[in-house]
């Protein structure tokens, strides 16, 4: 067996003998770093969060906050992470340590009263801290803009993180008032060296296996010999099993570091998405490029999640309610699968066959997502939920039209939670199509809306109330276009 090792704060430690299927939180309190904190144990609360040492976008490294809570601390092997705990600076024996400066704000503006949320809050804030594109405005009035501050602090950073003692305000104040980090701080030094390589491992106990390969090939040959094993990337979703559900499984394998899964190239007729690129990944390396995809990931679960959930993990779920489907349906996306044997492209509209069920094979990987270009220019997301953010959706609904003289020529509409499926809004496309975009036009089309799907009674929303919100969010996609596209 390969020896599998983490450094934690800056020390080595060994992962044995952990169990496969031990999460990166329970190991770090078994060891004593009790800063990272069971709230929620599905990824919700963030008082699990840590940091850890990622390629980055605009430099070699970025430090990244993630929930220990959900991932398997077996995919932590070779890898770097920071702790809580690890952000002060040891002080001359017999002195406190010095705080970092996100604790230090936290400490001095009542960012902290129960305490227990506190160090998770500290991480995801060190994150944004050390976010090489953050900078100060000098001109800013923070006053106006509640979740951006004129140092350049993105409040929704802290989006995955829960309190329910300060109301917010302090911690606010405390990441409105972080500086830039100094030239000395080794953190951000540490940005400008590489992430530790990616390591192949082979993690046995007591009869289970976590497995990592180093190439595309090796994992698509053991999904050949093991096509039982459970595939994960972020974790995200099997993270939540292993600790709400107790699942466990003989043999997890790890996808999240294959180079051949994590590319992100445009050409000429389309957009290849790697299916282990990170949404956080994906969202910066595009920078807007496809707007509706810029639409999707602000409400996309929170930027704790979005830095571990990849676009293949939320296709591969099958799950009805997942909100990148419908959007990757109104892009026209198409999904390459691959195995053993070769690979084969399928459209995503194609691609679900059932509750959580699809065409992909035993053995067969999703290995990246195509979205064809040109990309339509009328585009919205619109996910009805009962939080703002951090919430699943109780209907999603994505858009992509092309109006040319006021005349709808293409619409392409993907729908998510009102059927056992992701679908495509065929009736309300044909509805759209080769009519003018008018107040007539759309009204029909959202009668017809409103009937797509079979949407169900739960406790997200009873089954009239979607069919509601099919129609109204075309009416207010409407509402919001009609005066640009005259234009």
């Amino acid at each position: 067996m390969v020896a599998t090792r983490i450094t934690v704060n800056g020390k080595e430690a060994p992962i044995s003998p952990a169990a496969p299927h031990t999460t990166a939180l329970d190991f770090l309190r078994e060891r004593g770093l009790t800063g990272t904190k069971e709230g929620c144990a599905e990824g919700e609360c963030g008082a699990c969060s840590i940091l850890v040492a990622r390629p980055g976008v605009n430099k070699p490294t970025d430090w990244v906050a993630v929930n220990a809570c959900l991932i398997p601390v077996a995919a932590l092997d070779d890898q770097e992470i920071i702790t809580s705990e690890g952000l002060a600076t040891a002080g001359e024996p017999g002195k406190p340590p010095t705080l970092h400066p996100v604790q230090e704000e936290m400490a001095v503006r009542g960012g902290s009263q129960c305490g227990y949320c506190t160090p998770g809050f500290i991480c995801s804030m060190a994150a944004e801290y050390y976010r090489p594109t953050r900078c100060a405005h000098a001109d800013s009035d923070d006053s106006t803009d509640a979740e951006h501050g004129p140092n350049g602090f993105d409040l929704h950073a802290l989006s995955g993180n829960l309190c329910r003692c300060t109301g917010y305000r302090p911690i606010r104040d405390a990441a409105f008032a972080v500086g830039a980090p100094t030239e000395e701080d080794p953190l951000a030094q540490r940005r400008e060296q590489s992430p530790p390589a990616p390591a192949a491992t082979e993690y046995i106990q007591d009869s289970s296996v976590f497995l990592r390969k180093s190439t595309l090939a090796e994992t698509l040959e053991l999904l050949r010999e093991r096509p039982d094993a459970v595939v994960v990337a972020g974790s995200t979703d099997w993270g939540v099993e292993v600790n709400i559900r107790s699942r466990r499984a003989d043999c997890v394998v790890a996808i999240d570091r294959l180079s051949e899964l994590r590319e992100l190239r445009v050409e000429s007729d389309h957009i290849e998405i790697g299916a282990a690129l990170t949404l956080t990944e994906i969202e910066r390396r595009l920078d807007g490029d496809v707007p509706l995809l810029a639409e999707l990931f602000p409400q996309f679960a929170s930027r704790l999640i979005r830095n571990s959930a990849t676009l293949g993990g939320n296709l591969g779920t099958g799950s009805p309610i997942g909100d990148s489907p419908p959007v990757l349906l109104a892009l026209e996306a198409s999904v390459v699968l691959a195995d053993a044997d070769g690979e084969r492209e399928v459209p995503l509209a194609d691609y679900f066959t059932g509750y959580r069920q699809s065409v992909r094979r035993p053995g067969e990987l999703i290995r990246s997502v195509r979205i064809p270009l040109p990309l339509s220019q009328v585009v919205a997301f619109h996910k009805i939920a009962k939080r703002r953010f951090d919430d699943i959706s109780s209907v999603a609904v994505a858009f992509a039209l092309d109006i040319e003289h006021g005349v709808v020529h293409k619409a392409r509409i993907g729908l998510g939670g009102v059927a056992a499926t992701p679908i495509r809004s065929l009736a309300t496309e044909a509805a759209l199509e080769g009519k003018p975009w008018s107040a007539e036009t759309v009204e029909a089309a959202a009668r017809a809306l409103r009937g797509e799907g079979t949407p169900m009674n739960d406790h997200r929303a009873s089954a009239l109330y979607r069919s509601a919100m099919l129609g109204q969010s075309l009416l207010k996609l409407y509402a919001q276009t009609t005066e640009a596209v005259s234009s």
